[in-house]
């Protein structure tokens, strides 16, 4: 998903995202109107670059009361008759969504890490946002096939809320779904812009960010803001590059490091995503952490490289810098390509 760039083709892009992966019939209308609409692309020129994504837009534009969903014309009004507040959320906040429904999809390449020894793991997420990926100990895991068929649970019961995730095709027979919940001593994570989630003005705006359809993300965001309010995490405010590398050492005096993320990456500038990858890279060469990646396709084009290509609308989960998946973009389905569940 395009995040800078032509406006049109940025809605264009995204447009056919959420048409696509998780079937946004606003959202598209409202990409869609967009792209025909000059005096909203103008309006929209008038803000930095990074700040034109449809997401933050769409989602100021939902804080300061428009329905959604809702026809086009309601975004418009909004937009074209802003008296500035609009434009303000749009600079002082980000898409900070941080979809804990990926942790059921990170969970085989986690467990897996877990299996190399009796160690617990010490999880550290870059764009940790509020930190809500961070527990998925925390949680029961739910895996069913194409036709709905459960076939796997791993956590269910002992009254911990329940991530629902579908396995298609190789991953219905390979995926390595573990058996148990991993053990996890330490969460933490840097962001630079982190979220308080005892913060209740800051946990309301991710909700406000769950596209409006989606009824069943943000019951899984309340229960993960409760999972989380329990057990706050170490955020660090910062940039990935200069903050990760004390983070895992302080880290590493807790368990195994894993370092994740999740739609993170593609935020970054170009410069900045090379040398956060080249960042990773080392640390795993070092034998100083593990690397749990989980981006588009074009963001890490070395991970995508090592294995099948994506489908359109699908993330690449990497483990190491080795392709191992396919996972839908808020964490609904995995499908496991790695051809050997023995990782990493």
């Amino acid at each position: 998903m395009l995040v800078e760039g032509d406006v049109v083709a940025v809605y264009e892009d995204f447009a056919a995202y959420a048409g696509a992966a998780d079937d946004s019939p606003c959202f598209t209308e409202w990409a869609l109107g967009v792209v025909g609409d000059a005096e909203v692309r103008a309006w929209l020129e008038t803000l930095p670059a990074p700040k034109r994504q449809p997401n933050l837009v769409f989602a100021a534009a939902r804080w300061h009361g428009v329905a959604a969903p809702a026809p086009y014309d309601a975004l418009r009004a909004a937009l074209l008759g802003d008296d500035g507040s609009v434009r303000a959320t749009i600079l002082s906040r980000a898409t900070q969504t941080n979809e804990a429904g990926r942790m059921a999809t990170l969970l085989p390449a986690l467990a897996a890490v877990a299996a190399l020894g009796d160690e617990p793991l010490a999880l550290v997420e870059v764009g940790a946002s509020a930190g809500l990926c961070l527990y998925p100990d925390r949680w029961g895991h739910r895996y069913r096939a194409p036709d709905g068929e459960v076939v796997h649970e791993v956590g269910v019961g002992e009254g911990r809320p329940v991530l629902e995730c579908r396995v298609d095709g190789a991953g219905a027979a390979c995926a390595p779904l573990p058996g148990r919940l991993p053990r996890v001593a330490w969460r933490g994570g840097v962001d630079l812009h982190p979220l308080d989630v005892t913060d209740h003005d800051a946990t309301d705006w991710l909700e406000t960010l769950v596209w409006p359809e989606h009824e069943d993300r943000r019951r899984v965001l309340a229960a993960a803001v409760e999972v989380a309010r329990q057990d706050p995490p170490h955020l660090v405010a910062g940039d990935l590059v200069e903050e990760l590398p004390a983070l895992v050492e302080r880290a590493a005096a807790h368990g195994r490091v894993v370092v994740q993320h999740s739609a993170v990456l593609s935020y970054l500038p170009e410069p900045a995503r090379r040398r956060a990858e080249e960042l990773l890279r080392g640390l795993v060469a070092e034998g100083a952490c593990h690397w749990l990646s989980n981006e588009g396709p074009d963001v890490l084009p070395g991970v995508t490289a090592t294995g099948p290509a994506p489908p359109p609308g699908l993330f690449v989960l990497g483990l190491d810098g080795r392709a191992v998946g396919w996972t839908h973009a808020h964490g609904r389905a995995l499908t496991w390509t790695a051809p050997d569940p023995d990782l990493p």
